[in-house]
Formats: C-alpha cells, sequence, structure tokens
C-alpha cells in the first residue's frame, strides 16, 4: 500500500537533509579510504534505509517501486557508495526471499534485514557466468535433508560485510542451462563458505566487491527459494526489480553534475566574463538537462508501471540502458565543462566520472539490455506478421524468437 503522500514528503526531506548536511562532505574521504565511516552507516539504519522495500508487516517501510525511485534519486545526488552500503538489502540482496520465500523463512530474516543487523549479498556472477546468466556451475548436490554448495562466486558487492548470501547454483547438471539453477539462502558462518579479499575497482571506492568461495558448504532444505529448477526465473525477477532502481540512481547522479556544472560555469571567468555566458557551454548544458529530464520521465514511468505489474521486460531495460548510458554522457561533458579543474581530483568531478562506469556493467550489461528491447520488439514484429497471413488474435499468438 503507498505511503501517505505527507510521510513520504517527510522521509524525501529527511533523506535530502542527510545527503547534504552528512553524506557529501565525506565524498573524498570515503573514496580515499575506501571506507563508509560506521557511524554513517548507524544513521541509515536508524533512517530505516535498509528496509526500504521490505514490507511493512517484517519491519520495513514497504515502499512501493515508484517511491523507492523518488528516494533513490535523492541519493544518486552524491557518492553511489553511499547508496551501494544499503542498496543489497533493498534489492538483489533480499527481493528473492520477499517474492517466493516461505513465511518461515520472511519471519527468521526479513526484519533483521530491513534493521540492517544483516547485511545481504547476491551471489550469481561467476568467472565464466555474468551476463550469461544461465552458464552458472556452482553445483548444489542433494544430500539427505539439505543440499552441499560448491563453486566460487566473483564481484559480489558488499561480500565483505554480509551475513546472508542469496547464492544462485546448479541442481540438475543434467537439464539444460537455465532450467537445472535454483537458489539458496547461505549464512555467512555456514561451514566451507569464505569470503576474500576485495579488489581494486577503477571507481565507486567504498562499495566493495569480493570474490566468494564455496567448499561443500552445507545447506539445509528450508533454505532453498522456490522449488528446485526455478532459480533462473527467481534471479531475472531480482534483477528486473534492481535495473530500475540502479536507472534512478543514475538519473539523481546526472542532476548532481548538471548542477555542479552550472555552478562551476557561473564563477569560472574566460576572455573577461563567465563560461556559462558561451553558447558552446550551454549548448553542452542543454543537453545534459535535456537526456536527464527523459531519463527520469522513463524510469518514473517503468517504476509505475513495475507497481502496477505491467512492465515488460523492454521497458525495463529501456529505462535501465537509456539512463546508464546518458548519465556516462553526462559526466563527460561536466568534465569538459570544468576543464582541467574537471580532471583534477580536488573538484569531485572526475572521481564521479569513473563512478558512473560501472552503471552500464553491473545488473545487466547495455549490451544485455540492448538484447532484451530488440528481441520484444522483433518478436512482436514477427507474430504480428505471422498473424496477419492467416488472420488471428495478435494478443493470443506469439512466436518465440529463437
Amino acid at each position: 500500500m503507498p505511503l501517505d503522500p505527507m510521510v513520504l514528503e517527510d522521509l524525501l526531506s529527511h533523506v535530502r537533509r542527510f545527503v547534504d548536511e552528512r553524506l557529501r562532505p565525506l565524498e573524498a574521504e570515503v573514496s580515499e579510504k575506501d571506507e563508509i565511516p560506521s557511524a554513517i552507516l548507524d544513521e541509515m539504519r536508524a533512517l530505516g534505509l535498509f528496509g526500504l522495500s521490505i514490507p511493512e508487516v517484517y519491519g520495513g517501510l514497504g515502499l512501493s517501486m515508484a517511491e523507492e525511485c523518488r528516494l533513490i534519486l535523492e541519493f544518486g545526488r552524491t557518492s553511489p557508495a553511499f547508496r551501494s552500503a544499503f542498496g543489497t538489502n533493498v534489492g538483489i540482496g533480499s527481493q528473492a526471499l520477499i517474492r517466493c520465500g516461505t513465511e518461515k523463512q520472511k519471519q527468521t530474516w526479513l526484519p533483521r534485514i530491513a534493521t540492517g543487523e544483516l547485511v545481504t549479498a547476491f551471489a550469481l556472477t561467476e568467472p565464466g557466468a555474468g551476463s550469461d546468466a544461465a552458464a552458472v556451475q556452482t553445483r548444489a548436490i542433494r544430500d539427505g535433508q539439505g543440499y552441499r554448495l560448491s563453486g566460487q562466486k566473483i564481484f559480489i558487492t558488499n561480500a565483505d560485510r554480509a551475513s546472508l548470501f542469496t547464492v544462485v547454483a546448479r541442481t540438475d547438471p543434467d537439464r539444460p542451462r537455465a532450467s537445472g539453477l535454483s537458489v539458496f539462502l547461505v549464512p555467512r558462518e555456514s561451514a566451507g563458505l569464505t569470503v576474500g579479499r576485495p579488489e581494486k575497482k577503477m571507481g565507486q571506492q567504498g562499495a566493495r566487491v569480493c570474490p566468494v568461495f564455496l567448499e561443500d558448504v552445507a545447506v539445509p532444505l528450508d533454505n532453498r527459494l522456490g522449488e528446485e529448477g526455478e532459480g533462473f526465473g527467481i534471479a531475472m525477477d531480482v534483477l528486473a526489480r534492481g535495473r530500475i532502481h540502479i536507472a534512478a540512481l543514475c538519473c539523481g547522479t546526472a542532476e548532481r553534475l548538471i548542477e555542479d556544472s552550472i555552478a562551476y560555469a557561473s564563477e569560472r571567468r574566460q576572455f573577461g566574463r563567465p563560461i556559462a555566458e558561451f553558447q558552446l557551454i550551454q549548448a553542452m548544458i542543454a543537453d545534459s538537462v535535456a537526456e536527464s529530464l527523459a531519463a527520469r520521465a522513463l524510469v518514473l514511468d517503468a517504476a509505475a508501471r513495475f507497481d502496477e505489474q505491467a512492465a515488460a521486460p523492454a521497458l525495463v531495460s529501456s529505462a535501465k540502458y537509456f539512463a546508464s548510458e546518458m548519465v556516462g554522457r553526462v559526466a563527460d561533458r561536466a568534465v569538459q565543462i570544468h576543464g582541467g579543474a574537471g580532471y583534477i581530483a580536488d573538484h569531485g568531478i572526475e572521481r564521479f566520472y569513473r563512478d558512473v562506469r560501472l552503471f552500464r556493467i553491473y545488473e545487466g550489461t547495455s549490451q544485455i539490455q540492448q538484447l532484451i528491447i530488440a528481441r520484444d520488439r522483433l518478436n512482436s514484429a514477427s507474430a504480428r506478421r505471422w498473424v496477419d497471413q492467416l488472420g488471428g488474435d495478435a494478443n493470443r499468438n506469439v512466436i518465440p524468437l529463437v
């Protein structure tokens, strides 16, 4: 059920002040130390940020996708690392449990996820399985009343802090690709689960990713989410929601970059006047504003349709694809507008330039989004042509694109 509009506006106001007064002053420090201060994490817990999407009955705020996007737009106005601190609890680390967990599973885990007592992680990507998610090779072998998991995961966000991992593993090696996958909840303290050292990354310092190793990890039957063989569908549902979330973050970050570019262009003087008065600077600002507004409208529309269970995969992919590519262009223009200052760390623009590059990769690369969008449209076109030739109902007859 949507929040009361006044309650939502009050929450957004608190988050806006938190971003402006507490997070933005710490951006350089977090980047340099690759760590978010524990006091800030405690404040995030107090604000309820770890439970944004978790139903109120389990202690969360129960925000709709549209409400969540409005809040994440605010978090786009600071370093993406801050959002990442609670992002897995809100999205990929909890959504499989929310969507298909048993009541017992939900009662066991969700209240502690909502408060931030537990940090979650989503373990899908492997050395040989990323964009090709169906190629997962981590094995889950049935053993009495449970399973034994063995394999390696890589690039797992928040793995260094996570207490609970949602792991995608292959339960039936004889079934083709996607149909043989299942999903499991694996606590960090499970014997045989180890987390490697954080990777050194191009950007988004403070948001750590690590490899995760599973060596004959015993997982009880009660920790499987859904039925055997449903893992691929569960993972895709989780990623679809996450893509809208990331798209909203991209829009918020673009707005921050535009704000900083306008402020700098208004102060920086060349040839006796502010560079904001030069038409080529104005053109870059105009392009960034127009693209940012277009992306924001697309993302909010996708979020509203998602809440109505009417968001086709192509719409979700379009939002993620356009918004993530858009913010890359905005960041590039921001560096150009700042000139030499944009290339120097002190101004922070070069940091955002590095940070936003990841948006085009995780939660599904731009190329994966392009494939989803194109195949959806081509499939629809093929279905219409086939129906026109035979005479029939286009809504009833659909030809899958192989």
